[in-house]
């Protein structure tokens, strides 16, 4: 059974305003794991990143959290990025968007040439950092693009990656892109070890409510997906509390025997 982490940027707000109510506050719901975005910022200097990821460490040992993986963006120098995860005690570091890598962008996927290009870029980075740091990409929903032989970026991309690269798959934005997050679990074999857990009417900028109102079948997507690591809830936006609907989703996938806290 998959251990329960939950990405910080569902409450980004609120971890803005009081870093350590909002983590006491997470660890009050009971989990035990977090997943910290914005690592290896490009606009910030990297000694003001080292020093914001010691204070995150810092917090989150008061507050008994301890961190399943990271999402950050690619540096020119990766060894930056190694750096940081040390001081979180991260092993996982995950791309979760290719406009954070340089030179890259959401149009990337619509274009073959493009997703080769990354995938080379994101499969070479991970091969070099093997040693010390797992490196993966977290999709939305346009990586589905098609392309003009009939297939998808998504999959090409995948196919030209190399063995080192790992996924974290969105089982939301895999469901909006019209894919089918079962088989593509399945078709990532075991370089997936991470999926995002969330429900709502699968739309750009649509807000999310309780798994089991909307669109994504958890239990479905999760069938035979028996080697993933780590389920990660999350929350893109919603009209409710954002605690409560993260304590709600845990509490589902706690009960419904998919998930544990530790």
């Amino acid at each position: 059974m998959a251990l329960l982490s939950v990405q910080l940027y569902s409450v980004r707000e609120r971890l803005a305003t009081d870093r350590h109510a909002t983590l006491a506050r997470l660890a009050e719901i009971g989990f035990r794991y977090v997943e910290p975005f914005g690592l290896c910022a490009p606009e910030k200097p990297p000694a003001d990143r080292l020093a914001e990821a010691r204070a995150l460490r810092a917090a989150l040992d008061a507050a008994g959290l301890a961190v399943s993986a990271v999402h950050a963006g690619l540096p020119g120098d990766v060894a930056e990025l190694v750096e940081e995860c040390a001081i979180l005690g991260a092993d996982t570091a995950f791309i979760p968007h290719p406009r954070l890598v340089p030179g890259f962008g959401e149009e990337t996927f619509a274009d073959p040439a493009r997703v080769d290009a990354l995938a080379e870029t994101l499969g070479s980075a991970a091969e070099s950092v093997a040693a010390d740091l797992h490196l993966g990409y977290h999709n939305h929903w346009f990586e589905w693009a098609e392309l003009p032989d009939g297939t998808t970026g998504y999959d090409r991309f995948w196919s030209r990656a190399g063995d080192d690269l790992l996924a974290e798959l969105d089982v939301y934005w895999a469901v909006a892109a019209g894919a089918d997050p079962a088989s593509v679990l399945a078709s990532l074999g075991p370089r997936a070890v991470a999926v995002h857990l969330k429900d709502g009417p699968a739309l750009p900028g649509a807000p999310q409510t309780p798994i089991g109102t909307g669109k994504v079948d958890i239990a479905a997507a999760l069938r035979g997906a028996s080697g993933i690591r780590w389920h990660v809830a999350e929350i893109d936006s919603t009209e409710q509390d954002p605690f409560e609907l993260l304590a709600t989703n845990a509490n589902i996938l706690m009960n419904e025997g998919h998930s544990r806290w530790a």
